[in-house]
């Protein structure tokens, strides 16, 4: 390396570093040894990427080293400050990256974190992993502090940083022989705690009992937890799969379900996975990628492993450990080896049995699950062709006879009446709107249960969604529906039907105003409550894909659909009287105008509702003056 990248030199921090270390070293704290919990999660990235390089490189510095961290409280007399060293045998830096890492990489990060604060907005002890701000906590306890690292590369000089968290840091040449990166801890007075073994265990035990590297507090390890995975469950806690999971992954909340299994056939493999209590990412997820850590023979290959179960599953997190596995193997090799795919078989069967497990014997825990995770069974259906048969007995919908709780298919299908043969769906924005469908008219005279499907998703699948059971399921509005007879009522004096040949003017009128916007305008054989309902031409290509492209489309057009009006309804009945007695008027226009729009807006197929505004004051305005 040439001499001069060896001398000394002097750097002054960027301006938003600076601010950040007079913060970190001035302001106080819920929790000073979170630093601690900073220097050990850095040095388990070093490793980990260590690890990596290993796996497919031993033309390194130190290639048998072991991969841990050491941590060691140098002996001091008298009125001399205490210290605290901390190393590891990671990946190690250069120069370049000693200084790119600990000088000017936090600058974003540092910015926001500044603004933040100020604005009251976060916690720093719990926040300050987020901003890749970690490193300087270590100058809420420090006076000085000094980096010295060597770099894996066999050829890389030993390089120094140090700094008193004021305006300038130095980078100088070093000694060390060995791989890795070693931070030297002066201790502020009021922090000499940190210089005592007993402090350093409590803030492990704490903040990094499961880091997957051992660590030594001297001779003695203080990180002693076996890998959960490996144990039985037995001999696991509640509390102990609490605590990895939150190491795991810096979520505060509780997982919403453990899964932890081990199994010998077909495939040797020892699993450890969480189901989070919301698919969204906590904000300081150190897990921002999808993918299980994959181990063999408890060593790490893989950090991120997407291949252990599908994309619409993504959202588990855990620790898949196998045996199989030879500890060489490439990524690349792992991406198509026969062997990860019994692993994926056997891991993903388990994973859908534990779903169905919570299904059948804890309702509300299902319940949120079904809250929070119901648009990935949806994905898998659309994405996932082998995952049909397993995900269909996990779907849960509101229905017209739930009294707004969710039913799953096989629940729906025990309380079918006899002579039903199919499983009836209706389409909707949301659940109020399905609720008050026409559609569900002839449903509710004969007693009959139907889905509400409001889910976005679920105008994609509904061509997808053959059968269940042997029973086919069905739209609603199908124009060809053959329904059961329903129980005749009395009618009141007040349903009286339309006549006839009134009916049929009205039916013209509606022909006339509505135009090539409908494909037919014909009496309804089965409506009862509701004046009119939009139904599907048959065999319509687009009657779902219309529904879909109102979300997507810029050029959406309202599709094209039969018009069905109630003779017995009083709204039809004295529409048309009013057409008989006045054919020029302006108020039957309307009127017929408005129940197409807003039989639009039940079925959640109108492009903009607010279009309706000034005809509806128009009506009321009529209806106030009698015209």
């Amino acid at each position: 390396m040439p001499a001069e990248s060896q001398s000394p030199t002097t750097h002054t921090f960027k301006a938003e570093v600076k601010q950040l270390l007079h913060i970190l070293a001035h302001s106080l704290y819920r929790e000073r040894d979170i630093f601690l919990r900073e220097l050990i999660s850095n040095a388990s990235d070093a490793l980990t990427r260590m690890q990596f390089e290993i796996l497919t490189n031993r033309d390194v510095l130190d290639p048998d080293a072991e991969l841990a961290i050491h941590i060691e409280t140098p002996e001091t007399t008298g009125d001399e400050p205490k210290k605290l060293v901390i190393k590891d045998s990671g990946i190690g830096m250069t120069r370049d990256e000693l200084e790119q890492n600990l000088g000017t990489i936090a600058q974003s990060g540092a910015r926001e974190f500044i603004s933040r604060i100020g604005s009251g907005q976060l916690d720093p002890g719990d926040m300050i992993g987020q901003f890749g701000v970690g490193f300087y906590s270590v100058f809420m306890i420090a006076d000085e502090v000094r980096v010295v690292s060597r770099s894996y590369h066999r050829d890389a000089a030993p390089v120094a940083w140090i700094s008193d968290g004021g305006d300038q840091y130095r980078i100088e040449p070093a000694d060390k022989t060995d791989r890795g990166t070693e931070i030297h801890i002066t201790l502020k007075p009021d922090a000499a705690e940190f210089a005592q073994a007993w402090k350093l265990r409590q803030v492990i035990k704490k903040h990094s009992a499961f880091v997957r590297f051992p660590i030594y507090i001297g001779a003695e390890r203080a990180n002693q937890q076996t890998s959960l995975w490996r144990k039985n469950p037995s001999e696991v806690s509640t509390e102990d799969y609490i605590n990895f999971y939150k190491q795991l992954t810096l979520d505060f909340e509780e997982p919403l379900a453990t899964i932890h299994f081990s199994s010998d056939a077909p495939v040797n493999v020892r699993a450890l996975l969480f189901i989070p209590a919301h698919r969204e990412k906590n904000i300081l997820s150190t897990r921002r990628e999808p993918g299980l850590l994959l181990y063999s023979h408890n060593v790490l290959i893989q950090e991120y492993s997407t291949e252990l179960l599908p994309k619409w599953l993504s959202f588990i997190d855990g620790v898949v450990d196998s045996e199989d596995l030879p500890l060489n193997v490439s990524r690349e090799t792992v991406q198509n080896n026969t062997i990860m795919r019994g692993l994926a078989k056997t891991i993903r069967g388990r994973v859908l049995r534990e779903f169905k497990n919570i299904s059948e014997n804890d309702t509300a825990k299902y319940e949120k699950f079904w809250d929070e995770y119901g648009r990935a069974f949806r994905e898998a259906i659309a994405t996932d062709l082998e995952a049909q048969e397993q995900v269909l007995p996990l779907l849960r919908y509101v229905s017209s006879g739930s009294d707004g709780k969710l039913v799953s298919l096989d629940e729906y299908i025990k309380q079918m009446p006899e002579g039903q043969q199919d499983i009836y769906y209706v389409l909707g924005d949301d659940l109020k709107s399905v609720a008050n469908s026409p559609h569900l008219d002839p449903f509710r005279a004969r007693d009959l249960q139907v889905l509400y499907w409001v889910d976005p998703l679920d105008a994609l699948l509904a061509p997808q969604m053959n059968e269940y059971q042997g029973k086919k399921f069905r739209n609603v509005d199908d124009a060809e529906l053959d329904l059961p007879e329903s129980k005749p009522e009395e009618k009141s004096d007040a349903e009286t039907e339309t006549p006839e040949y009134d009916f049929n003017v009205l039916l013209s009128r509606v022909t006339t105003i509505l135009g090539d916007r409908v494909v037919d305008v014909r009496a309804s054989k089965v409506l009862q409550d509701s004046p009119v309902r939009l139904v599907s031409p048959q065999n319509d290509p687009e009657r779902e894909r219309g529904r879909l492209s109102r979300y997507f489309d810029k050029n959406y057009q309202v599709p094209k659909k039969i018009i069905e009006l109630n003779r017995s309804h009083p709204l039809i009945h004295d529409l048309a009287q009013k057409l008989r007695d006045d054919p020029n008027s302006e108020l039957v226009d309307l009127t017929i105008e408005q129940l197409y729009d807003s039989a639009l807006v039940q079925e959640g197929l109108h492009p903009n509702p607010a279009e309706m505004l000034p005809r509806i004051q128009k009506l009321m305005t009529l209806a106030v003056s009698n015209k």
